[in-house]
């Protein structure tokens, strides 16, 4: 009992609840070991009366929380509420000017703890001191009601960049893709947006982790992504001999993608542009670019030094910094060299984001926010103090995967992140929202809890730990609000209804696929879709799921039973997964929707979707040309070419943006889900 009281004063569960009817019981070992890791020690009896004992009395004379979080229009926190009569409150407000009506002093009384009107939105910091003396301070986050809405329903498309090859890029998808992506999406197709895979920087290694959910640094995007042509440097560099020589070698590895079924290869793209940019870095810049670039480096501070210099020493001494000399330095040329790769990333996100909204684009770039960082890369060596040390973050069993998971993330310390004023997930989330009309975060659910899974402890023997999920809510709202950006949470599987209920309050879109959208209430059937709820954004598949061919066909089933991937006989898994095609198929010939042949039934699915009334509606690129090639098969690491393939028709053959614009499959499927759109306004 105990150990329970003291697991639950910080935040650790020793039970949860899978689903409604079934209670999981955490392994006590796991408990003890988890508040280890938070600095609690729960090792004996005697240990945690001791912690006991000293938590209550933490509690006892603390006069505030830590953070305190006031919604627009919303009553005072219940702390505020709860002091003595008398207690003298003052505010610092964020920006240092206090807002009108707030004095910036008051006490509270009879009359409430706080003063007439709305306190100004923003990071506050609360002092209080009671008639007796004693004292306390708290982070104040005043939030808006919600977050910003969608302006009008829309579509879009879902893709990841890389996989999107012009006949300019050097190998792999760029930001100049992008921006002609971004324009023929939303010009020829009256597409609102474009949700792209994240762009955070990678781990560099032999060969580089492919996957865009386990970087280096969530806040700074990855320079393998610059059009080397567009920056403004290239045309005057008078190294023309070896820069010609270079991108010789880009449209070689191009050529190997689209004309020989190569895989994308980071590892050489990024050979071949270091090596450009390097040449490009040589060229003195104008007054103009050079005042922009001033003024980047000042605004990224210490946080951007110190990830230049992790990226100066992984490139001398290797990703891990276990390995490196106790002694080693950056070297000052090198790091200054990937400030500035910083910056030119920023600069050619920026400009893909104006390309999006000149092109009439409702809200342009969605961005993707993953769930974690390496625990080598550049975030974690930058801030360690705010990693859990000694665990990684996972997920629980479940139907897909009895033994849990473990995705090698080290998770935020929630006590280090409050002591911080949640000033690094503010800055990252400012980071994110600069060049984006909508922000997608992966695994949403992890504002509210994540499970921990301690080294040496098998995933299904992990638990979850808690975040203070009003302040993280609070925050995310309250920076998307400044940036006038959309939030849109990746909420499939398991989510405790007070979450989801939480987010929807607060303006967050949820996320709906199509095959997961089932009376699970009821008899399980498929959704009807006015049944569907309007704050999402719907879509068929994700980048994690088989193509909409690949899952019509049963060709998933057969290529996951191929990689020995099946925990149960081939034909039983095709007969239900074709049990469960038909039956939404056969929904969709009820509403009246053409499902005969292949291209029509992907049609049909999609305008299904159009048939919801959700907000928005993304449009999987491989679908709209035929691909069956997933681009991420979970389960598989060397087995499958997960994050390393280009776009491709129906018979494998890779497409160029060019050939994209072309197909008339694309153009058929992309103009039915733009017609039906308008219809639906």
């Amino acid at each position: 009992m105990d150990l329970a009281r003291l697991a639950g004063l910080h935040g650790v569960a020793t039970s949860y609840q899978p689903s409604r009817d079934v209670t999981v019981q955490v392994p006590e070992a796991t408990v003890r070991t988890v508040l280890g890791i938070l600095g609690v020690d729960a090792t004996t009896p005697e240990a945690v009366t001791a912690a006991l004992a000293a938590a209550d009395a933490a509690a006892a004379a603390r006069l505030l929380p830590p953070v305190l979080v006031q919604w627009a229009g919303a009553a005072a926190p219940a702390a505020l509420a709860a002091l003595p009569p008398g207690t003298a409150l003052r505010l610092e407000p964020e920006d240092g000017v206090p807002a009108a009506p707030w004095p910036g002093r008051w006490t509270t009384g009879p009359d409430g703890p706080l003063p007439a009107g709305p306190p100004p939105l923003g990071v506050h910091r609360l002092h209080a001191r009671t008639p007796d003396g004693r004292s306390g301070e708290a982070v104040l986050i005043v939030a808006p009601d919600r977050a910003p809405a969608p302006p009008r329903r829309s579509h879009g498309l879902l893709v990841q960049l890389y996989s999107v090859l012009s006949d300019r890029s050097w190998g792999m998808g760029d930001l100049g893709d992008l921006a002609e992506l971004a324009t023929w999406a939303g010009r020829t197709h009256g597409a609102g947006f474009l949700q792209i895979n994240p762009l955070h920087t990678a781990v560099p290694g032999t060969p580089t982790d492919p996957s865009p959910y386990r970087p280096s640094s969530r806040r700074w995007a990855d320079p393998v992504y610059l059009r080397i042509e567009d920056v403004p440097e290239y045309g005057r560099c008078t190294a023309r001999t070896a820069l010609a020589a270079l991108a010789e070698q880009g449209a070689a590895l191009r050529q190997e993608v689209l004309d020989k079924g190569a895989l994308i290869d980071r590892d050489a793209v990024w050979a071949v542009k270091r090596a450009a940019l390097e040449l490009l870095h040589a060229v003195p810049r104008d007054a103009a670019r050079a005042a922009d670039y001033a003024r980047f480096r000042v605004a990224g501070g210490a946080a951007l030094a110190a990830h230049a210099d992790w990226c100066a020493l992984a490139e001398r001494h290797g990703p891990d910094p276990a390995g490196w000399p106790e002694d080693a330095v950056p070297d000052p040329d090198r790091a200054e060299f990937h400030r500035w790769l910083a910056w030119l990333t920023d600069t050619q996100l920026a400009a893909a984001q104006r390309a999006a909204l000149d092109a009439g684009m409702a809200l342009g770039l969605v961005h993707d926010l993953a769930v974690g960082v390496h625990p080598g890369g550049a975030d974690v060596w930058t801030r360690p103090e705010l990693y859990a040390a000694g665990t990684t973050v996972g997920a629980p069993p479940d139907a897909f995967n009895a033994r849990g998971q473990d995705w090698g993330l080290p998770p935020w310390r929630p006590d280090a992140l409050a002591a911080a004023g949640y000033a690094p997930y503010r800055a990252l989330l400012r980071a994110l929202f600069a060049h984006a009309g909508a922000l997608r975060i992966d695994h949403v659910m992890g504002l509210f809890r994540l499970w921990w899974v301690p080294q040496g402890i098998p995933p299904a023997e992990g638990t979850y730990v808690a975040y203070d999920g009003e302040a993280m809510l609070a925050l995310l709202v309250l920076e998307a609000h400044r940036a006038g950006t959309v939030v849109i949470g990746e909420d499939l599987g398991t989510v405790e209804p007070r979450v989801r209920q939480a987010l929807a309050r607060r303006g967050v879109l949820g996320t709906s696929v199509l095959w997961f959208e089932r009376d699970w209430e009821g008899d399980g059937r498929p959704l009807a879709p006015e049944a569907w709820r309007a704050d999402c954004l719907a879509t068929v598949t994700t980048h994690d799921l088989p193509p909409t061919t690949a899952k019509l066909t049963g060709g998933h089933v057969e290529l996951r039973a191929r990689l020995g991937l099946l925990t149960r006989p081939v034909e039983q898994e095709k007969a239900e997964d074709a049990a469960d095609t038909a039956e939404w198929l056969a929904g969709l010939q009820r509403l009246g929707l053409d499902t005969e042949g292949e291209e029509a039934a992907v049609r049909a699915l999609y305008g299904f979707l159009l048939r919801t009334p959700a907000r928005l509606v993304g449009v999987w690129l491989p679908d709209a040309v035929g691909d069956r090639r997933p681009q991420n098969l979970p389960g598989t690491w060397d087995q499958y070419p997960n994050w390393r393939l280009p776009l491709a028709d129906a018979s494998g053959r890779p497409l160029t943006l060019a050939a994209l614009a072309a197909s008339e499959r694309a153009a058929g499927l992309l103009g039915a889900v733009a017609e039906g759109v308008e219809r639906s306004v």
